[in-house]
């Protein structure tokens, strides 16, 4: 191999490199879904694998919410529920909280993405590294758990909901114990981690207001894909209304859908598809679930996340409720038991430390949070299922 050669495959390597480690998940469930594929050689019972109605409903609402985010809706009302607000521990508790309501419309991935940068921005000025990081610690598991109170909240709970053919009253009231407690448990730490004394005085800049026509249009076009979330409109129909409506408002809007994110629901619906024709794994995995399907599924998001987890273990449960639970609690833990607490450790991975200080470690302090309130809500869990 001569040198031109090397100079060309190096940057490829380095290139492939960066993606896999952008997006691990992927490339991995790919590789998973390909290797199935040799064992269970495609045929036409393939295309049933994969659920049409998750993907369309997943899209719609990730475009819709682009849409918004283009138009600086969250930024401006974030900015606006911070405008008056000059205690360092009343702008992380006012973030939080905001982060813990708005992600149960708008996914934790989404809220995350919007609110970090801008928690980042403010808090800066307060020069307290510690209460920084604990406030975006905070948000996260505020996301995380948020999110876990509605269908649209995360992809899993979109995919399980869809799964079990489950009823939006139903799924809000089995999780709504669970949530209320986690609102509670998370103003009690912001109030000890992130409470102090320092106010700003630099007044911040609001935020431009969005455009009102637009901003009423992506509204009822993210009423209409919750619509076809309820069972009311097909979801052929709010596809095609939501993809026509946006390429002529604001095409660009296309290019911030997490597609990377459809491509693995593909993936993970070909393997477990595959797998659900092997009667060995079939059976084995389906005993495994059995015993304890919510400590399954929160023991295998420690290691797999929580949205493949939810769609591995459903080929092997008709325990939705369960596995409902189990995810959701489980994308408390390790990094990667929830691919969205990866988006906060990036931004903070990115800050410099401050002038002559050191840069607080940000892993264990979120690995310690994240299992004391893991461990919560699994006893509070199994509280509630001797009660009820």
């Amino acid at each position: 191999m001569d040198s031109s050669e090397k100079n060309a495959i190096i940057p490829a390597v380095k290139s492939l490199k960066k993606h896999i480690k952008k997006d691990p998940i992927l490339y991995i469930s790919g590789l998973l879904a390909a290797a199935s594929c040799f064992v269970i050689h495609p045929d036409p019972s393939y295309i049933g694998y994969i659920n049409f109605r998750v993907l369309a409903i997943l899209f719609s609402l990730m475009l819709t919410v682009s849409a918004m985010v283009r138009i600086g809706t969250f930024d401006y009302l974030t900015s606006k529920l911070l405008h008056k607000v000059k205690s360092a521990g009343s702008v992380s508790m006012l973030l939080v909280v905001f982060s813990f309501f708005l992600s149960m419309f708008l996914t934790n991935d989404v809220t995350l993405v919007t609110v970090v940068p801008f928690a980042i921005a403010v808090l800066w000025n307060f020069k307290d590294s510690k209460k920084l990081m604990f406030t975006l610690i905070m948000l996260t598991v505020a996301a995380n758990l948020g999110s876990m109170m509605t269908p649209i909240g995360n992809p899993q709970n979109l995919y399980l909901y869809t799964k079990y053919d489950m009823e939006m009253g139903g799924f809000i009231r089995l999780m709504l114990p669970y949530t209320a407690l986690s609102l509670i448990l998370i103003a009690v730490l912001v109030f000890i981690l992130c409470r102090s004394r320092n106010t700003l005085r630099e007044e911040k800049q609001a935020a431009a207001a969005p455009d009102r026509i637009k901003l009423l249009l992506y509204v009822g076009l993210f009423a209409l894909a919750v619509l076809c979330v309820c069972g009311v409109i097909h979801w052929l129909i709010m596809l095609g209304v939501i993809a026509a409506a946006v390429f002529v408002i604001d095409r660009k809007a296309f290019t911030k859908v997490d597609y990377a994110l459809l491509l693995t629901f593909v993936f993970f619906f070909v393997l477990i598809g595959n797998l659900g024709r092997l009667d060995a794994v079939s059976d084995t995995l389906s005993k495994i679930v059995d015993r304890s399907p919510v400590l399954t599924a929160v023991l295998a998001s420690q290691v797999i996340s929580n949205v493949p987890a939810a769609m591995l273990l459903s080929a092997f449960t008709g325990d939705g409720k369960a596995l409902v639970i189990g995810t959701n609690l489980g994308g408390l833990g390790t990094l990667i038991a929830s691919m969205a607490s990866l988006i906060t450790y990036k931004f903070y991975a990115a800050l410099p430390a401050a002038k002559g200080e050191k840069k607080p470690s940000y892993l264990p302090a979120f690995t310690i949070i994240n299992i004391a309130m893991l461990i919560v809500l699994y006893a509070f869990y199994l509280v509630m299922t001797r009660i009820f």
